[in-house]
This record gives C-alpha cells, sequence and structure tokens, in this order.
C-alpha cells in the first residue's frame, strides 16, 4: 500500500509518465529478457496464441480474441494485468484517473493548475487497472460512454454546458487502464460505432459535448465466430480500427487438455488425498471431449468448451466421493463405471444438431463415452476384429469363452476391496492386463480391466445389463456370428 504524495514529491522520485502501451512494452521486455513466463496457465498457446500475443502487445494494439466457447479469452484477457506496474499515480480525487502530468478531465486541469507541485497525488493499484464488460443488446452509449447528469448540475447549481455536470462511463473511468469488452458482437451496430473515435482519436461526444479528451486505454475484444451468423457482427469501421486480431483453439493432444482441466477443476487437496484418479481415467475424459467435437451430432460451429472436461471431472470425484460416505471408507478410486456420473456434465456443454436431438441429449452423451472408451481402448489393446475366421484364436478368445459360465456384476457402491476382488477373480482378464499394459500402476491396471469389458460390450462380444446402481457382464445376449 501506497501512501499519498504531493507532485513534487512524485517528480523527485524519478518518476517517468508513460502511456499504457509503453509501460505494457517495457514490462513486457522485462519479463522476455529475464526469462519469465508472460501468460501463465495458457497451455496448448506457447507456440501459436502467446507469440502472437506479444507482437501484438509490442505493436501498442488493440486486440480481439477471436475463438469458440471455453478457449480462455477471458484468462487471457485478465492475464495481461500482470504487464502493468504494481502502482500508478494519479491525481487524487480523480473519476478518469488522471496523470499529473498530462490532465485530461476538468476537475485535474483545475486542480494541478491552482496547486503545481502540492497537488495531491494517490496510487491505483494494478488489480484496480482492469476493467471488464459484457456486451448485452442493452448496453447503450451512457454505459460505456457517459451521460449528463441532472442530479449532479441540480446540487453544484450549475448549467448544462457546465463540463462538470458530466457523468462518465465505464470507458472514461478506464482511462490508463486494460478495458476488455466481451462478446463484441452482441453489441448494437449502432453502439459500436460509439467507440469508433475512442480507439482512433482519443475524442468522445456526450449530449452534444464536444470534449478533446486522448483517453489512454489498452483494448482487449473477445468474439466466437457463432456469433457473426446466430447474434450479431463486428461493424466493418471497428475491426479496421483494431489492430490484432489473434485466433483462439481447443488443444491439440490429450496431454494438454489433461493440464488445462487439472489446473481449472474445483477439486480440494482434501478429496485429491483421500480419492485416486488413475492416469486412464484423466485421459478418458478428455478423449469425451475430443470424440464431442468429432461427433456428427454435435454443432462443430459452437464448439465444445473445455468447461466440459473441467465439470466432468468435479462430477467424477463427486461421484468417487459419495462412495467413500456410503461405505465409510477412507480411501477410494476412481472407476469407469463412475464416468457415467459425467453425462449431466456433457449434456449441458454441447450443442446438438438436428440428428442430436431426435437421438437425446442423453443417448449422444452415452455414445460419446463409449467412442472414448474404444479411442482410449484401441491406444493399449490389439483391435478388436468385428468378425474372425472360425476356430482361430483372437486375443480375447478367452476373456469371451469365460463369460459363457461366469458372469460379472460390479456395483457402484462396492467398496474398493470388493470392487477389485470381483475383478481379479476373471483369470483371462488379469493375463490380457499383463500382457499389454503390465507396466502401468495398479489403480490403472484396474482401470484398465473395466476398460477392456466395456470395449467388449461396444464390439459385441460380451452382453452389459445395466441396472441402477450396477452393471452385469455375460454373453447372454450376444449373437453367436458376432463372436466368430
Amino acid at each position: 500500500m501506497k501512501y499519498d504524495i504531493t507532485f513534487k514529491e512524485l517528480k523527485d522520485s524519478g518518476y517517468t509518465d508513460r502511456s499504457i502501451n509503453q509501460e505494457i512494452q517495457e514490462n513486457l521486455i522485462a519479463k522476455i529478457k529475464a526469462g519469465a513466463p508472460v501468460f501463465e496457465g495458457l497451455w496448448g498457446y506457447e507456440d501459436t496464441v502467446v507469440p502472437q500475443l506479444k507482437k501484438a502487445l509490442l505493436a501498442g494494439h488493440h486486440i480481439n480474441l477471436l475463438g469458440l466457447r471455453g478457449q480462455a479469452k477471458t484468462r487471457i484477457a485478465r492475464n495481461m494485468i500482470h504487464l502493468l506496474d504494481e502502482y500508478m499515480p494519479i491525481v487524487k480525487g480523480s473519476e478518469i484517473n488522471d496523470s499529473p502530468f498530462q490532465p485530461i478531465s476538468k476537475y485535474a486541469r483545475d486542480l494541478v493548475a491552482e496547486l503545481a507541485d502540492e497537488t495531491p497525488i494517490s496510487w491505483v493499484h494494478r488489480n484496480d487497472r482492469f476493467y471488464e464488460k459484457l456486451a448485452t443488446p442493452d448496453v447503450n452509449v451512457a454505459d460505456l460512454i457517459g451521460d449528463l447528469d441532472p442530479i449532479k448540475a441540480a446540487t453544484l447549481k450549475l448549467p448544462y454546458s457546465d463540463e462538470r455536470v458530466l457523468h462518465y462511463g465505464m470507458i472514461p473511468r478506464a482511462n490508463r487502464c486494460i478495458f476488455v469488452l466481451n462478446e463484441l458482437p452482441d453489441l448494437q451496430a449502432r453502439i459500436q460505432v460509439s467507440l469508433f473515435n475512442i480507439l482512433q482519436e482519443g475524442d468522445i461526444q456526450i449530449r452534444g459535448f464536444q470534449l478533446r479528451m486522448p483517453l489512454d486505454i489498452q483494448f482487449i475484444f473477445t468474439a466466437n465466430p457463432e456469433d457473426y451468423t446466430n447474434r450479431g457482427s463486428i461493424v466493418t469501421p471497428l475491426k479496421d480500427r483494431i489492430g490484432s486480431q489473434i485466433f483462439t483453439h481447443y488443444p491439440a493432444t490429450v496431454d494438454l487438455a489433461k493440464q488445462i482441466t487439472a489446473q481449472e477443476a474445483n477439486i480440494s487437496e482434501q478429496d485429491l488425498q483421500r480419492i485416486s484418479i488413475p492416469e486412464m481415467a484423466r485421459d478418458l475424459l478428455e478423449e469425451i471431449a475430443f470424440a464431442a467435437r468429432d461427433s456428427e451430432y454435435v454443432d462443430a460451429k459452437s464448439g465444445v468448451s473445455a468447461r466440459l472436461t473441467i465439470s466432468a471431472m468435479e462430477n467424477l470425484v463427486a461421484s468417487a466421493k459419495l462412495r467413500l460416505l456410503e461405505t465409510a471408507t477412507d480411501r477410494t478410486v476412481v472407476r469407469l463405471l463412475d464416468f457415467m456420473s459425467v453425462i449431466p456434465s456433457v449434456t449441458g456443454k454441447v450443442e446438438l444438431v438436428y440428428e442430436g436431438e431426435q437421438e437425446g441429449a442423453d443417448h449422444v452423451a452415452r455414445l460419446l463415452i463409449d467412442r472414448a472408451v474404444m479411442q482410449l481402448f484401441e491406444t493399449h489393446f490389439p483391435r478388436i476384429s468385428k468378425l474372425e475366421k472360425e476356430g482361430l484364436k483372437t486375443p480375447y478368445t478367452d476373456l469371451i469363452q469365460y463369460f459363457d459360465k461366469h458372469q460379472l456384476t460390479l456395483n457402484y457402491s462396492d467398496n474398493d476391496d470388493e470392487f477389485h476382488r470381483k475383478l481379479n477373480a476373471v483369470a483371462p482378464l488379469e493375463k490380457l492386463i499383463q500382457q499389454n499394459v503390465g507396466d502401468l500402476s495398479a489403480d490403472d491396471q484396474l482401470f484398465c480391466k473395466e476398460l477392456v469389458l466395456w470395449a467388449l460390450t461396444i464390439s459385441k462380444k460380451l452382453d452389459k445389463a445395466e441396472s441402477r446402481s450396477d452393471y452385469t457382464f455375460d454373453s447372454t445376449g450376444v449373437l453367436p456370428y458376432s463372436r466368430q
């Protein structure tokens, strides 16, 4: 916390007045030279978005972040505050963060003219230099730019021609700060027009007042390509005034997606100590999102947000936590059966096309889980052929034949000892695991046992009967030709 000083003390301290672009650029250059991370927590953007951001900032550009939902656009914008000085001096009492070196409001100009070196200076922390507004159809010019304040005029007994009766909107109040306008296409075209001069010349007009106010603002806009057709658009002259348009994207690999989910999921350390999440389970969770992005039932134009896997991870842990409470045990491992609890996270995060609506959201979610299971399964195990020659033994023959005489019922609420005892009793399954994934951890091997059974039922080599709380695996409903 910095204490108020005078203008003379500020000048004697050696402080140099800079524009916000210069401030950001100098701090960015210092971070780059020191080898410090510039934007933290942006997994998968190191070679794509981050270099473009650095170049745009070094160029002094306003930025438009264009990308589908859940691509960290807001996180990028909020990361910008770390490129600001920790504290910024302003003329004390200024509504628009006037610099004492270059005051632009009537209040600050008059105060500096009257007190000169004795002008009181206060400090604004970088956290208070970030302004964010969601563009909605009801946003008007008064919200963003300002309007006349009749109450102020009456209280101060001033005519409407006096500049002191103005009430400044969010943008003037963000002078010398970062201003983020989210979902820009949702802003009505006539409101977007009001931004033209602010971006280019720094002029603002309020109810006939012709003010020359060189506002010093770093603008960050965000937009979703879907909005351009479904709701609105960015008017061409405004796009022309935004220096750099940067496209964001979803993570390209499962490993990157896992890092994002681990960073964002709201899971307590206490839960992580009691609930083990196999690496295979984390992989499967991300594969569901990848399957959704490739699904013919999901609207690709809407995208599949990273929030799907974040929410799904929280539901997955909640399912395991509920089992701990119901079984009165101290520790449990996430199971494939627990993935039925992520269905609400999937149905609420994807936009379905007509065919998907016909199938039903719940059914589509289950299909996506099945596709993810098969994708992960085929990464670690031999492919299951649809048809094999009669008498030809496959890696799964012994396991399939085992279920001709046996059943296996796995219950959500079984404690770990009972659940693992049932799985380990299937001798051909244990042999298959050791041959293919024997180097994995014990928890991952147990998860793989479920994965194999699930894959065999999806491939119609085994039958799976589902009840409210359990799954039963056998060969009762399997057609003979599908096993050949």
